[in-house]
């Protein structure tokens, strides 16, 4: 990995390089995807079906389009038993965290007339959108899933792309059944994010869409946010770690390479107040990236977006990470805890040797939806609120809006609306 010295011009080019991965970046692809789901909008299953035969090789018809419930059983069937296990107590843990996020709606009545309050409702039908073949992943079923589960949403489908041969990934099938999936519908690509954001003959109209995809995938829930919400834009993964000179390199170069697999744009970055350290974890990630499966990938990974920045200090280091706002942020120092609390920008921080980032990815419980791409800086992981719609209760008694009705219809005028001043005007007549 190449080795560089943390300055205003490395950081720079750093951020301008890494803003280049953005699905924002892709606009020579938004108006194939924009006839798509101009397709699937106004012609409906007719559009879906030839898109599927057209992108996926595959015949697909009313009678075939949902997985049936001896597809699900056959999936068990071809599905390694430990693994099965595995998924189960992956879905514990994170049911139980985002047990922890929910909220109650509240009412607060004054002694002066009022009444104010917040009802929260969960949304009524959830969309889930899962890759197909090597990009299945069912950890993301199961991320996807359980929150919309937690927080209350009455039904819940999910489209993934069929093979050539009509049948869905396995893996994908188990892990949505263990999550509780409702219905499960064989459309992939953009066109699948149309049918679920308008609605067709066959799937339904949902009120939200999340889950990851290929660059149509991204522009498709870009181009119908608005119609339908969506969790985000996602772009590829990434790592940054920070530490100092008590880091192990053998785990910081292991825990770089476990991104910098995923994708050839996967970004994998160290920030270090130590170049001893630094050399090591570059040996270190030569010496591991021979042996692994994915090659190939890691190396064009790093060679595009692998850095080993040495900065003068921890509080530097710390600087740069904030405005980096990676989305998955190890801290490998003496005191990583108080070096968490300096931390303003990150999607997930593990704290410690011992929570390298694929703990996250499968089995703690907080969600692996995180944000990319910067993006860390004003959103947040997949959490239950996003499942959930917070709305405002208010009511006030005769006495409670006289003390007050002066107040409201002298704003009013002077904003010109004057239709909203007699509103209240009218009530003291």
């Amino acid at each position: 990995m190449r080795i560089v010295e943390l300055n205003d011009t490395t950081r720079n080019h750093l951020l301008e390089n890494l803003l280049k991965r953005s699905p924002n970046s892709y606009g020579q692809y938004e108006q194939t995807v924009s006839e798509i789901i101009d397709q699937v909008r106004t012609k409906g299953d007719e559009a879906l079906f030839a898109y599927t035969l057209k992108f996926d090789k595959c015949t697909i018809t009313p009678e075939n389009i949902k997985v049936t419930k001896e597809e699900i059983e056959e999936a068990y069937n071809k599905v390694d038993s430990a693994l099965v296990e595995v998924m189960k107590k992956s879905a514990a843990n994170i049911t139980k965290f985002h047990e922890k996020q929910l909220h109650n709606s509240w009412i607060a009545p004054e002694n002066n007339g009022t009444i104010l309050g917040q009802k929260i409702t969960p949304i009524e039908i959830s969309g889930v959108y899962v890759p197909g073949g090597k990009a299945a992943y069912p950890s993301s079923v199961l991320m996807n899933v359980l929150p919309a589960k937690v927080a209350g949403v009455s039904r819940i489908i999910m489209t993934t792309p069929p093979g050539a041969d009509g049948r869905v990934n396995p893996g994908t099938l188990v892990a949505a059944d263990i999550a509780g999936v409702d219905e499960i519908y064989k459309a992939g690509g953009a066109q699948a994010i149309a049918a679920m954001a308008f609605g067709t003959e066959s799937i339904p109209r949902v009120d939200k869409i999340t889950g990851p995809g290929n660059i149509f995938v991204a522009l498709a829930k870009k181009a119908c946010f608005g119609y339908v919400s969506i969790d985000s834009i996602a772009g590829p993964s990434e790592i940054l770690v920070l530490a100092d000179e008590t880091a192990n390199p053998r785990y910081v170069a292991a825990d770089l390479l476990s991104q910098a697999e995923h994708d050839e744009m996967a970004s994998a970055i160290l920030i270090t107040t130590s170049r001893p350290l630094a050399e090591q974890v570059s040996k270190e990630v030569e010496l591991f990236t021979q042996k692994l499966s994915r090659k190939e990938i890691i190396e064009k990974s790093l060679e595009n977006y692998g850095y080993i920045l040495i900065a003068s200090n921890m509080d530097e280091a710390i600087d740069a990470a904030n405005e980096i706002a990676s989305e998955h942020l190890e801290i490998l120092t003496e005191t990583p805890y108080e070096v968490m609390t300096k931390v303003k920008n990150a999607g997930a921080i593990f704290l410690g040797e011992y929570s390298s980032e694929p703990l996250g990815d499968y089995f703690a419980g907080p969600n692996h939806i995180l944000p990319t791409n910067g993006t860390a800086r004003f959103f947040s992981p997949l959490n239950v609120d996003d499942f959930l719609k917070k709305t405002s209760i208010i009511s006030y008694s005769r006495d409670a809006l006289f003390k007050v009705h002066k107040d409201i219809e002298l704003f009013a005028e002077k904003e010109g609306l004057t239709a909203h001043a007699n509103s209240i005007k009218v009530r003291f007549e």
